[in-house]
């Protein structure tokens, strides 16, 4: 996890902090240009999850998560020399792909770790705890951009370096529960029968997350929010999520995980409901709790319903297509909020959360058939 957390605190210092403070000051490159990285870096991130994920089914999670964190090592060294705009990119590029191992690797490993009746909780504890790190990073490289000189991008190096050496102890092959001889292994056809169904909660689960994100100072003052009422409403919100988690993981992981995806919808659809009706301030408290509620359910919920119907040997090449809809909806929910809020104004978005969620609640309610032979 620690080889994940350094990567985390990397990727989000160098993108989000650094490149596009320095780009031109330290690079002399066209400020576009730092832009454009991100975009590179997580489009290719987006893409090779999937790749990723057949490369630990094939290679192990030692080799391939230790091939990750050496391109990523490279990367950064290419930007220390990168003073010419497609070596620029390819940095970022190459990044992306030594970057797309992490999350599929330690997911994995954490999924295979877990004691049976444990896979929600274990997941939904390394993903909350890998979170902190990102803020980390672009505040530490923020605050690291004023510099003239490659020290950002040398504390970049140390970090992976350090993620790089940890990798060395992650177990050359998966541990697997063993499986009965006479069972015959899952085929293709069944797998992908089982992984069409998460599909949705993938996508609308981070979808949901980013249709807000970048609209919420922008809004908060039509809601009768001023910057530590916004601030507060956030706080309140994932309180209430993150504290709320060891009894709906443990809710979850006791053979109710579909129910516990169809709960957090619901709820998420009621609080997008609420703030769409633009309530008195007091009010907006109450609907950021409901709405955290509901991720506490959904969270742990869609982690333990991933491990229980992915047959665990298909398991990392299937998340791994599970994180590149994941990546899509990150993507999608910042535009699709933008233009809810350009046609309909500040209720546009919660109204279009609302739905969505709502839809997705309902599909897995009215296909339940499809999660058959999992405790879901």
């Amino acid at each position: 996890m620690v080889t994940l957390a350094t990567a985390e605190v990397v990727r989000s210092g160098v993108y989000g902090g650094y490149l596009t403070q320095a780009v031109d000051t330290h690079f002399g490159l066209p400020l576009a240009l730092g832009g454009l990285a991100y975009t590179v870096h997580f489009a290719t991130d987006t893409v090779m999850r999937g790749p990723a994920g057949v490369a630990i089914s094939r290679y192990g999670l030692r080799t391939t998560m230790l091939g990750g964190a050496l391109l990523s090592v490279l990367a950064i060294t290419l930007f220390m020399v990168a003073h010419t705009s497609w070596l620029f990119l390819l940095a970022a590029a190459l990044h992306g792909v030594g970057f797309a191992v992490m999350w599929p690797g330690t997911m994995n490993f954490a999924a295979d770790a877990a004691r049976d009746g444990y896979h929600g909780r274990a997941l939904t504890l390394v993903g909350t705890a890998i979170t902190p790190f990102s803020g980390l990073g672009f505040l530490l490289f923020g605050a690291l951009a004023k510099r003239d000189d490659n020290v950002p991008l040398l504390v970049a190096l140390a970090l992976l370096t350090l993620g790089t050496l940890l990798a060395l102890l992650v177990p050359a092959r998966r541990v697997l529960q063993r499986r009965d001889e006479t069972e015959e292994p899952p085929r293709a056809r069944s797998v992908t029968r089982a992984l069409v169904p998460l599909l949705p909660a993938a996508f609308m689960q981070t979808m949901t997350m980013s249709l807000l994100g970048p609209l919420l100072f922008r809004i908060a003052p039509d809601l009768g929010l001023n910057y530590w009422g916004l601030v507060a409403l956030l706080v309140v919100g994932g309180g209430v999520a993150y504290g709320s988690m060891p009894l709906t993981g443990r809710f979850a992981d006791r053979g109710r995980a579909r129910l516990g995806v169809m709960i957090g919808y619901g709820l998420l659809s009621l609080g997008f409901l609420g703030f769409a009706t633009t309530p008195a301030p007091w009010a907006l408290y109450l609907l950021a709790a409901l709405a955290g509620l509901g991720y506490a359910f959904l969270t742990p919920a869609w982690a333990a319903l991933v491990t229980h119907v992915l047959p665990a040997e298909q398991r990392p090449a299937a998340w791994g297509v599970l994180m590149t809809v994941e990546n899509g909806g990150m993507a999608l929910g910042p535009l699709i909020g933008t233009f809810a809020l350009g046609q309909v104004g500040v209720p546009g978005p919660f109204i279009v959360g609302a739905i969505l969620a709502a839809l997705t609640a309902g599909g897995y309610a009215a296909f339940g058939r499809a999660f058959r032979g999992a405790a879901t």
